[in-house]
């Protein structure tokens, strides 16, 4: 390693620590609102039944065992391991996505979601959906953060690699 090449790979402390603040903080916000719905949920709507069922988006109580949409509920252990795994690549390598705000808080939403449904799965053996669209199956808060996080992290990869290239000469 050449010397004073390690302050290129690694960022000064504040600004680690300011990495850490965003995506701790979005994840626990995604972490406290996803299970407080949940627990409404649970609290005023008995499984299987749902309000507002003609509205354009409905709450359907559902306990879901499987992974997106609850599929193959058979391979509990495979999710709680890929959760988990997902955490740890965030935690650990996920600086590498970049430093900016959006970009760590992008990674907060993946991360609080990941960790939210891995909890649930691993103290209840299911999570609770409840957000039923009508024309696509029925999810959560933590499910929504997720999906939001992946496609705001590829579009934000695609507008970084999309940088326009000099011409060579």
């Amino acid at each position: 390693m050449l010397g004073g090449s390690e302050t290129l790979t690694q960022p000064p402390s504040g600004a680690r620590l300011r990495y850490y603040a965003v995506i701790v903080s979005t994840a626990a916000i995604v972490i406290a609102v996803d299970h407080i719905t949940k627990w409404l949920v649970v609290q005023h709507i008995p499984l299987y039944q749902s309000i507002g069922g003609s509205s354009f988006i409905s709450l359907h109580h559902v306990e879901n065992s499987g992974a997106a949409f609850g599929l193959f509920p058979q391979f509990q252990g495979l999710y709680l391991v890929v959760a988990a795994v997902v955490v740890l690549y965030i935690l650990f390598a996920g600086h590498h996505f970049g430093s900016t705000w959006p970009r760590q808080a992008v990674l907060g939403l993946i991360l609080g979601g990941a960790v939210s449904n891995g909890v649930d799965r691993l103290t209840q053996g299911h999570v609770v959906d409840f957000i039923d669209a009508h024309w696509w199956p029925v999810f959560n808060v933590a499910d929504a953060c997720i999906v939001v996080g992946i496609l705001a992290a590829v579009l934000q990869m695609g507008w970084r690699r999309a940088a326009p290239q000099q011409p060579s000469t």
